[in-house]
């Protein structure tokens, strides 16, 4: 707790245009004592505190500075976490205050817990890091207090492997990731990890599907934020992530060989044509859905739904490729046109697939 008190007796002596000489006076004291009180060289005894602060028509807990923390349990958590994301190492002593008060309670402990396993991964401080591993087991005990969906028991092992990770235990951690893998959650990490491995090739089957989940992942979400900004009439912005998301898949791609990635590709390319019509760039958009429609060509013409084929993806055992664009990739462009119910671009995509531009003339 930080005592404002010398801050506190000069800032409200200036307020009434008192020196300090003139404060001495009326307390009895003298002057050099009120030098020392706002210097921080001395405190003022009890009495004096209590005279000050009815001189200065203040409570004693205003005079002092001291703020009253709210220490129930979800302002602390709150607090708790904020330290964490602050990256202020006082969170560690405010941890060990909230464990001891509410020991039992799964908040607490799980918030704790990040907060030393932040703080051990930033600064590689061993301590912490167990510190953290004795917390996050003890919140599986107490998981059935648990509300957030965000947070389950396979999350909670992930940390608890992680931390093995910063302690160089990397075989046990990477066991724990495997056992606790539901959905390919760990992918990445377990193929990371065993990259380092002598037998670094056990961790490309794992990465390939880290992968494949991870374009799938971006696909979804460029869409959606693309819708988003749609509805808010902020084409440029749809624009942009479209852009991105069309980049990411195509750097994905084998040169000269077609890929499901290319009929996603021609959905998304049918939705910036869309978005740069509106954007009032008719010349772009043309020449958008064109590309679009010479890249549904060249998919259709030997279509594949072979994860092989992806760049950086090895062959995945028990692994097929489904999407509700169309049976086609033609018909992925026809169906985000018809769905954006655009006459304009509905006529762009008519004279591409005829080869007649001069008709939009």
């Amino acid at each position: 707790m930080d005592i404002m008190l010398a801050e506190n007796i000069r800032r409200l002596r200036k307020e009434r245009s008192l020196t300090q000489e003139q404060l001495a006076e009326v307390l009895g004291v003298t002057t050099g004592a009120v030098y020392k009180w706002e210097a921080r060289l001395s405190m003022p005894e009890l009495n004096l505190i209590m005279e000050l602060a009815d001189f200065f028509d203040t409570s004693v807990d205003v005079l002092l500075g001291y703020e009253m923390k709210d220490n129930r349990l979800e302002a602390t958590v709150r607090r708790l976490r904020e330290c964490r994301k602050a990256k202020d190492s006082t969170g560690l002593r405010e941890a060990e205050k909230a464990l001891k008060k509410y020991p039992h309670s799964f908040k607490i402990v799980y918030e704790c817990a990040a907060l030393y396993h932040g703080f051990g991964l930033d600064f590689r401080n061993e301590s912490y890091i167990r510190r953290s591993l004795e917390l996050l087991e003890q919140s599986l005990t107490l998981l059935a207090q648990n509300t957030d969906p965000e947070i389950s028991e396979q999350t909670i092992y992930g940390k608890i492997a992680q931390a093995y990770m910063g302690l160089n235990e990397q075989e046990k951690g990477v066991e724990l990731l495997k056992k606790h893998n539901a959905g390919g959650l760990f992918n990445s990490k377990i193929g990371s990890a065993l990259a380092d491995f002598d037998n670094y090739e056990d961790a490309t089957p794992f990465l390939s599907e880290a992968l494949l989940i991870m374009f799938s992942n971006l696909t979804e979400t460029v869409i959606g934020y693309t819708k988003v900004y749609i509805r808010r009439g902020d084409y440029a912005s749809a624009e942009a992530i479209l852009k991105l998301g069309i980049g990411f898949l195509k750097g994905l791609c084998r040169h000269g060989k077609p890929s499901i990635l290319d009929k996603i590709n021609c959905g998304l390319l049918s939705t910036a044509a869309y978005t740069q019509l509106m954007a009032g760039r008719d010349g772009e958009a043309r020449a958008t859905i064109k590309e679009a429609v010479e890249l549904a060509r060249f998919f259709d013409a030997s279509p594949s739904y072979n994860e092989s084929d992806i760049r950086f993806i090895d062959s995945i055992e028990g692994a097929s490729a489904h999407d509700n664009m169309g049976a086609t990739a033609m018909d992925a462009v026809n169906n985000v046109v018809d769905g954006l119910e655009s006459e304009k671009l509905s006529a762009f995509l008519k004279a591409a697939v005829e080869g007649d531009q001069g008709s939009l003339q």
